[in-house]
């Protein structure tokens, strides 16, 4: 492991180096961004991340960008030695974990990428900036490690669209791809806040899933009973306070027009006490 952008930079020469001595003449890097606090969510993008490339880099690090002033920057979970441990037995070796000293040595960064108007929709009108410090941080991760590819959850919807977005609009040469989102045995999405929640506050999280869940079996009755039926299922739990629940065109993040058919995705955040949740599932409409 190491924080230092110039050593993490070496370290991947190095392994380039040592790939195309043992004959591999083209060696693929691949990145795995994360806030740490890892769980089998992340472990799952880590796994997929070793099909696609030669060197795999996880980075560790806790975006001050990404987190607004009421929210939990200072209390978010940080596990970074049990971290460190769960990716060496996965076989990673290079973990960059900078500080924020490293990737901001000026303070907050004055130049920061902006999401755009996509960016300022459902988790973006939640959380304002939060899209434009995720996109600064991810643009710094894709300089400094080089990534061939890089691995995203899909659990993060909006994040993922946006990072593809920027890939191709800021023509990075990185492949980036979504891994699907890996759930408890309760249909829970994993999450490293999930450690915020008491025992009530999971059994009343599960409303979530459930709520994405009545809205697939509803789909087929169109777009407005499938909103129905997946705010039933939350009105019905009194632990969870609805944020958004909204259906979207996956290539285009934008609410569905009236009458879509076909593929969309349902999203849904909403607080359990304290704790903010996030969780998606694509639907078929109509």
């Amino acid at each position: 492991m190491t924080n230092s952008i110039a050593d993490i930079r070496s370290r991947i020469l190095d392994a380039r180096r040592a790939a195309t001595e043992a004959g591999n003449p083209n060696p693929r890097v691949v990145l795995v961004p994360t806030m740490g606090a890892l769980h089998d969510g992340h472990l799952a993008l880590v796994d997929h991340a070793l099909t696609l490339g030669d060197i795999v880099v996880v980075s560790i690090f806790v975006n001050p960008l990404q987190f607004g002033p009421q929210e939990d920057l200072a209390s978010y979970p940080r596990t970074l030695e049990a971290d460190v441990a769960r990716l060496a037995e996965r076989g990673v070796s290079l973990v960059f974990a900078p500080t924020a000293a490293e990737m901001y040595p000026d303070g907050q960064t004055g130049i920061r990428l902006s999401a755009g108007e996509i960016g300022t929709h459902l988790e973006g009108r939640t959380r304002p900036g939060h899209f434009d410090g995720m996109l600064t941080v991810v643009a710094k991760l894709f300089h400094i490690v080089g990534p061939d590819a890089a691995v995203f959850g899909e659990k993060d919807g909006q994040q993922l669209f946006l990072v593809k977005r920027m890939a191709r609009d800021l023509n990075f040469p990185v492949e980036v791809h979504g891994v699907p989102t890996v759930r408890a045995d309760d249909g829970l999405a994993l999450s490293s806040r999930n450690v915020y929640l008491d025992d009530a506050g999971r059994r009343s999280a599960l409303a979530l899933s459930a709520a994405l869940d009545a809205a697939a079996r509803s789909g087929e009755r169109g777009i407005d009973a499938l909103v129905s039926a997946a705010q039933s299922v939350i009105s019905g739990e009194a632990g969870i306070e609805l944020d958004y629940l909204a259906v979207v065109d996956p290539a285009t993040f934008l609410p569905v027009a009236e009458g879509h058919t076909g593929t969309a995705l349902v999203l849904i955040a909403a607080r359990v006490g304290s704790t903010r949740l996030i969780d998606n599932r694509t639907v078929t409409v109509g």
